[in-house]
């Protein structure tokens, strides 16, 4: 049995301290040295304190895309990440002419690139402090509500200007444990980054979302951005001018790969898990939000499809959209499967069962008071999401959105700055600038008029107490509203809107609050409407976001020691931080009769392929494979090339583009995904079904070297043997 020991579910509910070989956990880097003997006996060659600094090798390597995850490989600001992570920066780049995502891009010399989307940062680490006592150590315990939501935020808010004080950095400062830590997280934020190369969606996409969380995978899911700065190596707005970043660390690249068996682990930046959460809100996501949104998504994606011809510019502006919907869509199937594969529900009402007795029989009745004061909090909170489900997604018509955001931005900037709403800022506006550019390559007007007839219907079929009088009202519309009678008032919103422009929409970045409040163009009208009903949701949202900050610390405290008391090492929810998760190439067997082996070869690409998309491979790549050019890539077990690789490494959305390292913190590899069984692992992980699932190094070489020609990469990177 191992020795490390972590929040392990299956072993609270046998109410054991038994432990499980499987390493559960996404450890932040500073919990690494309490883990260096597990580390070590698992098979990592280096020392597990030269992993834990943020800022050292191989750390300091390791960058965040906001949303996905990046590592540079090269002393000129080349980064490493997946296909799907860079893909809206290639499709914003694409038109029919120039189509990107069918052709793919490959920028022969440094400085051919071309400019990312819009809003794409690369934000590298380069501090890291326990700030909880200036967050929540003089905050009184009869402070609550929303006055306790706001001295949190006004605290957390003081750090980061202090912070950010020198400009070209982005600080943070993430809760840990639900509120019980807070870290201050400094950053440089790299503005000007641009595509470098990355395959056609032939191979980086190959399989699509047939293959989705999916084993036998197929997928050359990498791409490779290059960051650029000022020629004084500070950050900078994209400048032809500017020269690529030289970071202080960078990985080298193995072509060696590895073996069934071998040490693996990743670092990177998972989005969110919630292995802590209670009963009720179990309940509540499986019961009624994932089914609700399952109907939601099916709908918008019917609706993008129906309304957009397959290869016009209007779906090529919304195929980073459409991909995101489908990938949310087969996610959600997995979880749900998952949930009552396990028997999710009535295992965490166990635990709970578990964690009170453990309560009762040590006298902390205080504790457990506060976890039914936490129950009851989260009930309204549950309850009014559900009320405001269907009118919040109104505003997936991107011009309401965009001109409910202006209109917030107009009165936000009427406030000194300390006092504005988080992202309202002034270390905001260049965000909002470019949100509002960026929907020049991401909007259709007939596409986005069809995406808010299709909500508003289904808002319309919800009971009258779901309804939102003021949106009804300023729409003109009621329960008795047909769709041609729809459809005509939302047609006059289009036609006579200037929100379709981006130069009229930059206008508005500007622009006073009376200015909003005396516009005739329909949706700021709409905004403006609206403005009184979302302020009464906002305020009441974090009064019980308030109430619960001072509860969910209490409950976390009581899990760590329950955790402790079992002999185990409790680990925070991912919250977008760097953690660090390791493991072994692993097969697996999820259920009866099914065998997952740890690599898939060339030769599936083959044996898949049918010439039509999804499972399109390039002819050059098809021709390679039947004539078994496989180079110096081949690996001999498989007698192939290696593809796609399995592990079971712990892993959560966010993790993608997550540096997959060998004992030497060599690139072997980026982690892309999880398999259809174990997505579920974000409630409760399970050690049978819980695989991850990396593209090969070997094969990223390959592709390149033999497929695209992108030689000028590879002799740019440091290749190991």
């Amino acid at each position: 049995m191992s020795k490390v020991s972590v929040f392990c579910i299956s072993a609270a509910l046998l109410g054991s301290a038994m432990q499980v070989d499987a390493k559960e956990g996404m450890f932040t880097p500073e919990q690494l040295p309490s883990i260096a003997g597990d580390l070590k006996e698992t098979g990592l060659a280096i020392p597990a304190s030269s992993i834990n600094d943020l800022t050292a090798f191989p750390m300091g390597a390791i960058v965040s895309l906001g949303g996905c995850s990046a590592s540079f490989v090269s002393d000129k600001g080349l980064a490493v990440t997946n296909h799907h992570c860079a893909r809206g920066s290639v499709q914003y780049n694409s038109t029919p002419e120039n189509n990107y995502l069918k052709d793919g891009f490959l920028a022969k010399e440094i400085g051919d690139e071309l400019p990312a989307a819009p809003g794409t940062r690369m934000f590298v680490t380069v501090d890291f402090s326990d700030v909880t006592d200036k967050v929540i150590g003089g905050i009184d315990d009869d402070v609550q509500g929303r006055d306790r939501y706001d001295l949190i935020e006004a605290n957390r808010k003081a750090l980061i200007a202090d912070c950010e004080s020198e400009a070209g950095f982005r600080c943070s400062v993430p809760s840990f444990f639900q509120g019980l830590e807070y870290k201050l997280i400094k950053q440089m934020e790299i503005r000007d980054v641009r595509i470098a190369y990355a395959p056609a969606d032939s191979i980086g996409k190959y399989g699509g979302d047939v293959d989705n969380w999916m084993w036998p995978r197929h997928t050359g899911d990498f791409s490779f951005y290059r960051a650029y700065v000022g020629k004084d190596g500070k950050p900078a707005d994209y400048s032809e001018d500017n020269v690529p970043f030289k970071p202080d660390h960078f990985l080298k690249v193995s072509a060696a790969g590895l073996e069934d068996g071998d040490f693996v682990m990743a670092a990177g930046y998972p989005g969110s898990t919630n292995r802590y959460a209670r009963l009720s809100q179990v309940s509540y996501t499986f019961d009624w939000l994932y089914p609700t949104y399952l109907e939601l998504v099916d709908a918008w994606i019917k609706t993008i499809e129906n309304a957009s011809e397959e290869g016009s510019d209007a779906r090529i502006k919304y195929e980073a959209t459409l991909a995101g919907l489908n990938n949310f869509h087969k996610n959600t199937l997995g979880q749900l499967s998952g949930a009552k594969r396990v028997g999710l529900v009535p295992r965490r009402a166990e635990r709970e069962e578990q964690l009170a007795a453990w309560l009762d029989k040590n006298g902390k009745s205080e504790m457990k008071q506060a976890l039914a004061s936490l129950d009851a909090v989260s009930a309204e909170q549950m309850q009014m999401n559900k009320q405001n489900f269907w009118y919040n997604n109104l505003s997936r018509a991107q011009l309401l959105s965009s001109a409910q955001n202006l209109y917030r931005n107009a009165i936000e900037r009427e406030k000194p700055d300390a006092e504005r709403e988080r992202g309202y800022q002034e270390r905001d506006q260049i965000r909002i600038k470019e949100g509002v550019e960026r929907i020049e390559r991401r909007f259709d007007a007939v596409v986005d008029q069809a995406v808010w007839q299709k909500m508003i219907s289904m808002y319309l079929e919800q009971p009258e107490e779901n309804r939102v009088a003021a949106f009804d009202k300023a729409v003109g519309i009621d329960g008795d509203t047909d769709g041609k009678t729809l459809q005509k008032k939302l047609k006059a919103f289009y036609d006579n809107t200037s929100l379709t422009s981006t130069e009229e929409r930059l206008k508005w970045l500007t622009a006073s609050r009376a200015d909003f409040e005396n516009s005739n163009d329909p949706f700021i009208k709409l905004a403006v409407a609206l403005f009184d009903t979302e302020m009464a949701i906002e305020d009441k949202s974090k009064t019980l976001s308030g109430k619960a900050a001072a509860l969910r610390p209490k409950y976390m405290s009581a899990i760590i020691e329950w955790q402790k008391s079992l002999g185990s090492l409790a680990y925070p929810d991912a919250n977008s931080t760097l953690r660090v998760t390791y493991g072994n190439v692993m097969g697996g067997s999820p259920k009866d009769g099914l065998i997952y082996e740890p690599f898939t070869r060339l030769e599936g690409i083959t044996e898949k392929d049918t010439g039509e998309t999804p499972f399109d491979s390039p002819k050059k790549q098809l021709e390679l494979i039947k004539d078994k050019q496989y180079g110096p890539y081949k690996l001999e077990a498989i007698n192939s090339v290696p593809v796609n690789f399995l592990t079971d490494l712990d892993s959560t959305g966010g993790n993608s583009g997550s540096a997959t390292l060998n004992a030497k913190a060599e690139l072997i590899g980026l982690l892309f995904d999880g398999t259809f069984e174990s997505v579920n692992s974000d409630w409760d992980f399970d050690p049978k079904t819980t695989r991850t699932i990396h593209v090969d190094s070997r094969y990223m070489l390959w592709v390149m070297e033999y497929v695209d020609g992108a030689t000028n990469l590879i002799e740019e990177m440091t290749i190991v043997k």
